[in-house]
C-alpha cells in the first residue's frame, strides 16, 4: 500500500526558510513523477511544484525563484526548500505521486497523496 508522509512544517517568520520532506513507501518512488500542492484556509488546493522522474522541474508563478524541489531516489524522499517565505505561503502542504502522462498542475493527475504538513508564516 502506497504511503506518502510529509514533515517539516512549522511556524516561521516572514523572510525565513523551511525545508519540507515527503517520505514515500509502498511504491516504486523512482518511477513516479511527484508534486507539491498547498491549501490555505478558505481556499482551494493549488499546485506548487513538480519534479519528474529525471528531475525536470516546474513551479507555480507565485513561488518561482523562492522554492526549489528535489528528490533523493535512494532515500525514497522528495524535498521542498522554501526561502523568502511570505505570510501568503501559509497553508497545509501536500505531496503527491502523479499518474503517467497526466497534466502536471492538475490535482486529478495525482494518484497518491500525503496527509499534509502545516506551514505558518507570521508577518
Amino acid at each position: 500500500q502506497a504511503l506518502l508522509v510529509e514533515s517539516g512544517g512549522r511556524l516561521v517568520q516572514a523572510g525565513g526558510s523551511l525545508r519540507l520532506s515527503c517520505a514515500a513507501s509502498g511504491l516504486t518512488f523512482s518511477g513516479y513523477d511527484m508534486g507539491w500542492f498547498r491549501q490555505a484556509p478558505g481556499k482551494e488546493r493549488e499546485f506548487v511544484a513538480f519534479i519528474s522522474t529525471d528531475s525536470i522541474r516546474d513551479y507555480a508563478e507565485s513561488v518561482k525563484g523562492r522554492f526549489t524541489t528535489s528528490r533523493d531516489n535512494a532515500k525514497n524522499t522528495m524535498y521542498l526548500q522554501m526561502n523568502g517565505l511570505k505570510p501568503e505561503d501559509t497553508a497545509v502542504y501536500y505531496c503527491a505521486a502523479k499518474l503517467y502522462g497526466m497534466p502536471i498542475k492538475e490535482q486529478r493527475s495525482y494518484r497518491y497523496w500525503g496527509q499534509g504538513t502545516q506551514v505558518t508564516v507570521s508577518s
